[in-house]
Formats: structure tokens, sequence, C-alpha cells
């Protein structure tokens, strides 16, 4: 793992730079075929898909705007450069400023074809996607507009939480599901269901319920919308995603926990036979706040660790961990920790999928494009401005691609 050193992070920042100057001229392509899974590893064309990616949640709320859209071909440009292969992002804006959904059922065309222009993009630059449906936070709309849209007409509303149990809510999200599902992309004249660029689908951005600190109320919804979203689409994976939180099912991993539960139940959720892969996300920096850099990567360390011995033994399906960063905010903040952090958590990522292959790969949160300073949550990351950074993720990118290459032969 001598690519983890600051020398050879070096090497790798100035690859990273000579690699995007070529990506300029000629960008890739995702090749051919959908992603799938073997039981616990990702395979691509029968050959093992291991990966290194990111996130931008943001993608489609910036190409809504066609004068706005070269910041989606900048961050995916500079992304392809570091070999990253994944992107996760929203097909979801429920209410307020620039809405998808403006209303249950009601779409605004400008938004859609902004996400059309994000899938042709992500084609052009071989990077796949990850799509997730709504927000469990108020955040472009979430559950807290659903649970609006409900009582605006009329319908008896307890509290958010209404969203995983009551049938109106449960039909508002079906319908969203079948539109973006079935959508016809204006560009490429190809509906999202049949586009490989597509690696998967996410029910929801981190769900959480304070009704029910079990899980068995989010578990139902999950196993009722899994059993949707496969009637209308077999040919793309489907994750939930999940944070990691462990529930009832098996108390004793509840001390793997930050010292609570978030009415989640990482265990039973992700057995269900229509969810595809698990998922984990740490922000150890808020999970840990106050505690200092040694005893947040001992969590980490933990924490990733009980998940892939999980997905391993229990589940049999892939993990991924789906977010992660350090913030800028954070007090003492300097940029060499982050790439200290990110270095040792890209080296556990690597060693747990060298170790069989249950470990799918990482996606950081989160890139940006220059000039997004008004988004930026203290993790945002501009590869060409930060080249220290820029190396340790195309050498991440390197190692599991290599791997992949590796475990095939």
């Amino acid at each position: 793992m001598a690519y983890f050193t600051r020398m050879t992070s070096s090497f790798f920042a100035l690859l990273f730079f000579l690699v995007l100057a070529c990506e300029a001229r000629v960008p890739g392509k995702t090749s051919g075929g959908f992603v799938r899974t073997n039981g616990a590893h990702f395979v691509l064309n029968r050959s093992p898909f291991l990966f290194n990616g990111f996130n931008s949640y943001w993608l489609m709320h910036v190409a809504s705007d066609p004068s706005e859209r070269y910041k989606v071909s900048e961050v995916f440009q500079e992304a392809s450069a570091a070999r990253l292969s994944v992107c996760r992002t929203w097909a979801f804006s429920d209410g307020g400023d620039t809405a998808l959904q403006i209303s249950p059922g009601v779409y605004d065309e400008r938004v859609f074809q902004g996400l059309d222009f994000v899938i042709t993009e992500a084609r052009k630059y071989g990077i796949r996607l990850i799509l997730s449906f709504v927000n469990n936070y108020n955040d472009f709309g979430g559950r807290a507009q659903y649970a609006q849209w409900a009582r605006n007409a009329g319908v008896r509303i307890n509290s958010e939480d209404d969203f995983y149990t009551h049938p109106v809510l449960k039909d508002y999200y079906k319908n969203h599901v079948r539109k973006v599902v079935t959508r016809l992309n204006t560009i490429t004249g190809m509906a999202y269901r049949d586009d490989s660029t597509i690696m998967a689908w996410e029910l929801m951005n981190e769900p959480r319920c304070k009704a029910d600190y079990s899980g068995k109320i989010v578990n139902a919804w999950i196993q009722e919308m899994a059993t949707f979203v496969k009637s209308i689409d077999r040919k793309h994976l489907l994750e939930i995603g999940m944070e990691g939180f462990y529930g009832d099912s098996m108390p004793e991993k509840k001390q793997f926990n930050p010292g609570y539960q978030v009415g989640t139940d990482f265990i039973s959720s992700h057995l269900i036979k229509e969810i595809d892969f698990a998922t984990i996300h740490a922000y150890t920096d808020q999970w840990l706040s106050g505690q200092n850099d040694n005893a947040q990567m001992a969590f980490m360390q933990r924490w990733i660790t009980s998940h892939w011995q999980d997905s391993s033994t229990i589940l049999k399906k892939p993990l991924v961990l789906a977010e992660f960063g350090k913030s800028s905010k954070d007090p003492g903040f300097n940029l060499n920790a982050r790439d200290t952090y990110m270095s040792s958590v890209y080296r556990n990522i690597y060693n747990y999928a060298k170790s069989g292959g249950t470990m799918g790969g990482s996606l950081v949160w989160q890139l940006v494009a220059q000039g997004m300073e008004n988004i930026d949550d203290g993790y945002s990351i501009i590869l060409a401005q930060n080249p220290s950074t820029a190396g340790i993720i195309s050498g991440q990118s390197h190692a599991m691609t290599t791997l992949a290459h590796l475990v095939n032969n």
C-alpha cells in the first residue's frame, strides 16, 4: 500500500493533472452492460467490478439551468481523470425552488431535462450513477414535503413518520418512482430503466424513523417499496440508502452504533431479497464530535469491519461505503488531516475488497466544481484545486481497478 505515502501521493497528484489534460480531449464512455451482483460481489460483463467513486448531490439541480451545465461537465471530466467510476446523486427535488416535483405528480420538465443531461454526460465520461428517489431530511423537500402535500389535500397526518405507513404518502412515493424509472431521456431517447449508465436506484437518502427505533416500521416500508421498484425495473440494482445503524434484530450489534439508534435495522432490512447490496455511511466528526482524530479513526475501523463481516457472513451481499468525508469546519482542521483520514479509510476499503471482494468500493462526500462555494458544506472537494487529495483519490481508483483485474485473473 505504498501509494498512501506522502511522496507517492504527490506522484499521483502530478499524474492526475496529466491525465486530466488528456481526458479534456478524449472523454471515455461507459462500457456496455449493467452492473450486477454475483453473491457478495459486483460484476460487469461477467468480470469483477470494484470501484472508487464520489457523491455530487447537486448535479440535476445545477443542470436544470443550461447555462450552468458546464459545472456538471467539469466535475465529470475531473472525476474521470481521477478514474472515479461511480457517482451518487439525487433524482428528487420536491417542492420549493427549482423543484423537480412541484406537487404530487406534477413535474417541471426543465428540471427533468437537467437530469437527462446528467445521465447523458455521465455516460460520456464513463461514470455510472446511483440515483436516489427521496430525502429523509427537509433539504430538497424530503419526507416533510410529502407530509405537507397530504395535509394540503385534507389528509390527516400525525407526523413525518407517517411517510412509511400512510397509504396516501406511499402512493405519492410510488408515483414518483414510476415517473423517474420510466422517464424517456430527451437527449438519448432511452428510458431510464433501459440505461446501463445507471448502476442502481436508491430508495431514500438515510431513512430514519422516530416513531419506532426498533427498525420494524422502516423495514416494512423497504419491503413494500423494493418489491414495487423491482416490479417495474428488474435490470438495475437496488439499494436502500442506509447509514448502517443496527436495530433490534441483533441486539448484540448495537454496541457498534455511535451511542444511539435512528429507527433502522441494518441486518433485517438488507436481508430483504429485492435489495441487491448493502450501504453504510460514516461521519465520525459528527457522530463522535469532540473526540480526537485517533478515536474517530478507531470508530471508523470498527464500523467498517463490523459491516463487512455482516455483509460477508450474514447478508452475503456486496457492501459499499456510500458516504464519508472530513469537514473543513471541524475544529483544528487542516488539509493534511483530511488526506491522512481519507488514506486510512481507503486502505481499509482496499484491504477488505482484497479479502474476498465483498467490499465493492466507496463514495467520498463530495465533489463540486469551481465557483460553487455557495453549497460548500465543509466536505466539498474541488479536485483541480486540491492536488494532494486528488492524488490520494486517483491512487485509490488505480488500486481498486488493478485489484479487480487481479481477481479476474
